[in-house]
């Protein structure tokens, strides 16, 4: 029964790879974990920035993407709440991601921070393999982090942070053939890294480095060996502002992300061949798991691939109106997302408001699912003409 169980994460993780092509010249062989929820873009400012927010100007939604930023904000708090309708483009009208991030400066060198993302996923029918259905059921998702961060010189900054993981997939589900399904949960940390190399009035180069989700396997079921692996994730970024002059300013950059996750076996003809490299990969280690994840894929090309790359710009006014475009690109073997974003910010005094969309692409069986996607984002910073 547990495939069918699975449909709840399933739901999520489509949302996560586009149409695979079955004319590539490489097999598809997508790297794949449990509560991939993680892995979505949490807000509008980065959302519309192509999924980019490691290595940005600091902000209340720092504590997703980079711990290390906060003590380098202009403001001394800041407070972000954010709304992600998901799948609209399929239809689907109630799964939705709700996020909440804050952060607080104890002085000019330490701050304190925390997130909340809540996602639902709808209401669901479970159905047996012969497609009886058994009941019905509303999956949800969430993790909550508590983060530290302290800058270590006049540029740079680290920060640490302990999440707790919650995926209650089989809400609503019985008890079937003597196998009893509960929620997931498990415990995750990220350690980040941030150079604020800018001048007093934003012009400059900035750098971030984060290491995120690394923490142990999810279950559903007492199986210790039937635990999934948590999206833990390598990335890093680098951004550059130009001023042209005391009001307008333009910040652009790349993202670089890399799955610290194992690549899945590929299919043979031999059931026990796959049956065996099944059971090596799902026992291995989770520290293990992170180094052997950056050359396991099957020589450097099919390493390459595995890597996802954002690139992004924002134009800001007077650091109160925003317009921002980006790019988010992932090798066709291994989810094939592409896309376009754009978006657009305005900000008065303590209240700001973020939009972000992204522009649909293909068409038919080969159209992004997450075309027209649409991310609001209220944010509020404090203190920030006292600091």
């Amino acid at each position: 029964m547990r495939p069918k169980l699975k449909t709840a994460a399933l739901l999520c993780a489509v949302t996560l790879s586009t149409q695979a092509f079955s004319q590539a010249p490489d097999p598809i062989n997508v790297v794949t974990s449990a509560v991939p929820f993680l892995r979505i873009s949490p807000d509008a400012r980065s959302g519309g920035m192509g999924d980019m927010g490691i290595a940005t100007s600091p902000d209340a939604n720092s504590p997703y993407w980079n711990l290390a930023k906060t003590p380098f904000a202009k403001s001394k708090s800041g407070v972000s709440l954010t709304y992600t309708p998901w799948l609209k483009d399929l239809g689907v009208n109630d799964v939705f991601l709700a996020s909440l991030a804050g952060y607080h400066q104890l002085d000019d060198q330490s701050a304190i921070s925390a997130s909340l993302r809540y996602f639902n996923l709808g209401s669901i029918q479970f159905t047996d393999f012969s497609g009886n259905n058994i009941s019905t059921g509303k999956p949800t998702e969430l993790s909550v982090d508590f983060g530290y961060s302290r800058k270590i010189s006049t540029k740079l900054g680290l920060g640490v942070a302990l999440r707790y993981i919650n995926s209650n997939l089989t809400r609503g589900y019985a008890a079937t053939n003597g196998v009893t399904y509960k929620a997931g949960s498990s415990v995750a940390g990220d350690i980040s890294l941030y150079y604020d190399n800018t001048k007093e009035n934003g012009e400059g180069f900035r750098a971030g480095l984060a290491l995120s989700n690394l923490g142990g396997k999810i279950g559903y079921t007492n199986d210790a060996l039937q635990k999934d692996y948590i999206p833990a994730n390598f990335g890093i970024g680098f951004t550059y502002t130009s001023a042209f002059d005391d009001v307008s300013k333009l910040t652009y950059g790349i993202e670089i992300n890399k799955l610290m996750v194992p690549t899945p076996p590929l299919a043979t003809t031999d059931p026990s061949v796959d049956s065996a490299k099944l059971v090596e990969y799902r026992s291995k280690g989770v520290v293990n798991s992170w180094f052997s994840s950056f050359g396991d894929a099957g020589g450097f090309k099919k390493e390459l691939a595995e890597y996802q790359f954002g690139l992004g710009a924002e134009y800001s006014y007077a650091d109160q109106f925003f317009v921002r475009g980006g790019y988010f690109y992932e090798d066709k073997t291994k989810g094939n997302r592409k896309f376009f974003t754009a978006g657009v910010g305005i900000k008065y005094n303590v209240f700001g408001l973020n939009f972000s969309y992204l522009i649909p692409s293909g068409n038919g069986v080969n159209r992004n699912p997450l075309s027209n996607t649409l991310r609001f984002s209220l944010v509020f910073d404090f203190d920030g003409d006292t600091k």
